[in-house]
Formats: C-alpha cells, sequence, structure tokens
C-alpha cells in the first residue's frame, strides 16, 4: 500500500478495526519514510457475473432492481421485509455460485418469479405480468389458467388471508 502524502510503499499497520457489520476491515498505517497517518479499507471483492440483456446489452449486476422489483409485486402483501431480503440474497448466491461471467437476464427473473410463486401467488401474477410483458388478456388468463392447475395439482397453494378466504 503506498502512502497517499509521498508514495513511499513502505508502511506500518498501528490499528485495525471491523466496520460495516464485519464486512471491511479499517486499517490505520503509518509511512515509515514521512511519518504520516493515513487510513486504508479492506474488503471481500464480490464477484458477479455481467448480466446479458434481451437486446445483447450487458451491464453489472444491481441487487437493488431485484429488491425494488420484489417489493413491488409484495406491496400489501404478507410477505415480511426478511423474506424479500432473504429471496434477493438467495439470488445473490446463487449467481456468485454459478462461476460464470456472463448469466442472461431472464435466468434471473424466472429465479425471482419461482421463488416469488412459492412466498405469494399474488405476488407472482404481479411480477410475471410485468416481467413477461403479457401483450394481452388472453396471454394473462393463460399463466393464471396454468397457475391454478398447478395449484389444484399441488403445487403452488393458494394465499388466503386471516379469515381462511383466497386474497
Amino acid at each position: 500500500m503506498r502512502c497517499p502524502f509521498c508514495q513511499d510503499a513502505e508502511n506500518k499497520v498501528i490499528d485495525s478495526r471491523e466496520s460495516h457489520e464485519g464486512t471491511v476491515i479499517r486499517r490505520r498505517r503509518e509511512c515509515l519514510q514521512c511519518k504520516r497517518r493515513f487510513t486504508t479499507y479492506e474488503r471481500v471483492e464480490e464477484l458477479y457475473p455481467l448480466i446479458v440483456k434481451k437486446d445483447g446489452r450487458r451491464e453489472a449486476f444491481d441487487r437493488e432492481k431485484i429488491l425494488t422489483g420484489l417489493k413491488k409485486a409484495c406491496e400489501k402483501r404478507p410477505v415480511s421485509a426478511d423474506q424479500i431480503e432473504e429471496t434477493v440474497g438467495a439470488i445473490e448466491r446463487l449467481l456468485q455460485g454459478t462461476g460464470e461471467k456472463e448469466v442472461p437476464s431472464r435466468v434471473i427473473g424466472e429465479e425471482v418469479m419461482r421463488r416469488l410463486q412459492a412466498l405469494d401467488v399474488v405476488a407472482y401474477v404481479r411480477f410475471a405480468s410485468v416481467y413477461r410483458s403479457f401483450r394481452d388478456v388472453d396471454e394473462f388468463m393463460k399463466e393464471l389458467k396454468e397457475l391454478a392447475g398447478q395449484s389444484k395439482a399441488g403445487g403452488a397453494k393458494p394465499q388466503t388471508g386471516e379469515d381462511g378466504q383466497p386474497s
């Protein structure tokens, strides 16, 4: 680590502390050449693959986009903030675990839908209606019928309110 004042590479660590809930280590250093002190931060480099969009563009993975989409889909539904955070974290771990340098955006979208379907069927339908860009009511009804068929076959369970009625 080079001193920001004199650019000398020789320095010593005089104090280390964890910060940001243990995800960052803050180090106070002293330059052996000019004797000035400075602070450095050390964190684990998170390697996420690039996301390949439908039109071929590539962009960096953005956790906030998934979080925002899930929050909108789950608005006024019995899904806790912890469940949403857990879902985003699971998707992040899945992406990191692939070891791939690029992942198609549809992989993420399908994973979000799969997890939403298990959390809350209404939130799933909301997300799917935006994600799949239904062109008309017939496409939307087809998706609902497939979902109802899965529910009857023991797949997704319909959500019920406090009174036991479907919500």
